[in-house]
């Protein structure tokens, strides 16, 4: 059933909807619906046509079939923490939120699984598998309010993810329903799955192959031995020389973090808790298994960051001297609104060679673009979160932080990189999305959004630039005709 735009009946679209959803799980009234217009981005904002609240399996795959039926998109919402506009509402679209999906469903203890549904917060799953001496890798700095299944959307990672992966290398398998409200299941309950690896294709899809209804997740042993150091250097390239020795040297740190000096000078007024403000850079290096290895490590960690210039050293054992030590580098986001109306958050990776000259190529460019930038991030991965500090209520600082965001990213790309780490292209960055991929490789990308969501209605307009975009961004014009797929500018 082909429906255009100006033909959607959505009075009788939004009837058939009130009888499926509970009696308040469709929000029409303007003023409710107000807060569902954007993620944790809130420089793009649009108000849903209306907002679902689902409560089972089956509202959700009749609800996308009447979706599919009016030709009406769907924007599926986690917990709205998001930080690329992944979530955002289409005027002439349903917002599907997953957050009455709350439970945890089972916790395994013996093959070191849950299950859970997708609006579960990423540390109720670790609180639940404490009882029984296990936790869940993935730990994204929103860890407190961000669900799994928005986790999945992204690929979150976090603090430890350079010894234990991004989300994708913590999920067993995950049940979705497509935009035809058929009910798919990727992945399997064991280490790992028959046939081809969809559950890798389904996990950072941003919500564009079917919304995730259940999922399997891997749980760790809790490890017999942690400890944090932190160390101080008196410039970047000392700092960067330190990540890269140690990585060297056969150490897997289970954290490895930094910090520049103009967020340890925020972050210190915020928290006060005796931070060394005159270090060009701090680095977190939080070690963790069985309690020789940890203490063999350590020693090589701290000649390492010794060598290399590190001063200030200290070291945290126990859960709450850990707790504290932390604190600095996660109270690094919230830290800036104390100095600052609004902050930008960028999100690149490159290799961890260029991570001495990203971090000074960043200050130039703040420089250049007169603004103040703090930059707290992922060393051992090179996965950067330059915070960009600015005033939204002035036009054009809104515009130069733009403009500066974009510049880091092109500089990322340069180097090798990629644009986004953990927190997805969604709108914000599918413009740059046409630099760093190849007009093949989009339509590839289209080839699989088609086999999973032919009508192109789940979530469009993000992650995946059109070649008609692209083609127009570059300078050029490409007449619809040429494309491999005409039909690739409805997504």
């Amino acid at each position: 059933m082909n429906v255009t735009p100006s033909t959607v009946d959505h009075t009788a679209l939004l009837a058939a909807l009130r009888a499926v959803l509970p009696a308040d799980g469709l929000i029409t009234d303007e003023a409710e619906r107000r807060a569902y217009e954007c993620d944790a981005l809130a420089n793009y904002r649009a108000l849903p046509l209306a907002v679902a609240l689902p409560e089972t399996v089956e509202q959700v795959q009749t609800l996308l079939r009447l979706c599919r039926q009016y030709g009406v998109p769907v924007v599926p919402r986690g917990a709205g923490t998001g930080l690329s506009a992944g979530a955002l509402p289409r005027p002439d679209g349903i917002l599907l939120s997953m957050t009455r999906f709350d439970r945890i469903l089972e916790i395994d203890p013996e093959n070191r699984i849950a299950r859970v549904q997708p609006g579960v917060r990423n540390l109720a799953v670790s609180e639940a598998a404490a009882a029984h001496g296990l936790f869940y890798a993935p730990d994204p700095s929103s860890q407190f309010a961000s669900s799994i299944g928005g986790n999945i959307a992204e690929n979150s990672g976090g603090v430890h993810c350079v010894k234990y992966g991004l989300t994708t290398h913590n999920l067993l398998e995950v049940t979705l329903v497509t935009m035809d409200g058929e009910l798919l299941t990727v992945g399997g309950g064991g280490l790992d799955g028959p046939g081809y690896d969809l559950l890798a294709l389904v996990t950072g899809s941003e919500g564009m192959l079917g919304v995730v209804v259940e999922a399997r997740l891997k749980l760790l042993p809790v490890p017999e031995s942690i400890v944090l150091l932190q160390a101080a250097f008196p410039d970047l390239e000392r700092a960067g020389r330190a990540v890269m020795d140690i990585v060297a040297a056969g150490v897997v740190p289970s954290g490895l973090e930094m910090m520049d000096q103009v967020a340890v000078e925020v972050v210190e007024g915020y928290i006060q808790m005796g931070l060394p403000v005159d270090a060009a850079a701090l680095l977190l290096c939080e070690l963790d298994g069985a309690a020789a290895q940890v203490e063999s490590q350590l020693e090589r960690v701290t000649a390492l960051m010794q060598a290399c210039g590190g001063y200030d050293l200290r070291l945290a054992r126990d859960a709450d001297e850990r707790t504290r030590l932390w604190a600095g580098r996660k109270g690094a986001f919230p830290a800036m609104g104390r100095v600052s109306p609004d902050f930008y958050i960028v999100d690149a990776t490159v290799p961890r060679r260029h991570l001495p000259g990203i971090l000074r190529r960043i200050g130039e460019l703040a420089a250049e673009h007169g603004q103040r930038v703090a930059t707290a991030f992922h060393a051992g991965d090179g996965n950067l979160h330059p915070l960009i500090l600015y005033d939204g209520a002035i036009p054009d600082e809104v515009e130069r932080t733009e403009r500066l965001a974009g510049r880091i990213l092109d500089e990322c790309l340069e180097l090798g990189g990629t644009i986004t780490g953990e927190h997805g292209i969604g709108v914000e960055k599918i413009d740059k999305a046409c630099k760093q991929f190849a007009d093949a490789v989009l339509t590839d990308y289209f080839a699989v959004k088609r086999a999973f969501d032919p009508a192109g209605l789940l979530n469009p307009g993000k992650a995946i630039p059109t070649l008609a975009r692209c083609a127009e961004l570059r300078g050029s014009h490409v007449h619809h005709g040429q494309l491999p797929h005409p039909e690739l500018e409805r997504f």
